[in-house]
């Protein structure tokens, strides 16, 4: 047991001699590992306006639903309303018709004032 406290004590001065110089890194070789570490880091992503339209409307599934949506009433615009009648009665057999509520009436004509 003395032995190995005189073989540490033998070994404290050599490691209390390095402690005291303390080797210090030259500036290119921290200018080296300063790059490194720069060119390792991850690059935020770029965010354009179109990044942030579709992030206003939720993401893809937003704007899936949106482009549904537009295209839904493009067709339904196009059709016409009459057209979408009769795919409802073909589709639940129902028959349709329309109803006159002011026979002879014309709205431009009622909002005009000029009915006679």
């Amino acid at each position: 047991m003395t032995e190995k406290r005189q073989k540490d004590a033998g070994l404290e001065a050599f490691f209390e001699a390095a402690r005291a110089d303390a080797p210090v890194p030259s500036t290119a070789l921290m200018a080296r590992v300063l790059a490194d570490a720069e060119a390792a880091q991850p690059k935020p992503p770029a965010v354009g306006l179109i990044a942030m339209l579709i992030e206003a409307v939720g993401g893809w599934r937003g704007l899936g639903g949106l482009a549904t949506a537009a295209c839904a009433g493009l067709w339904i615009g196009f059709a016409g309303w009459a057209d979408l009648d009769v795919i409802r009665s073909g589709l639940t057999g129902d028959e349709v018709g329309v109803v006159e509520l002011m026979p002879g009436g014309e709205v431009i004509a009622l909002l005009d004032g000029s009915e006679e």
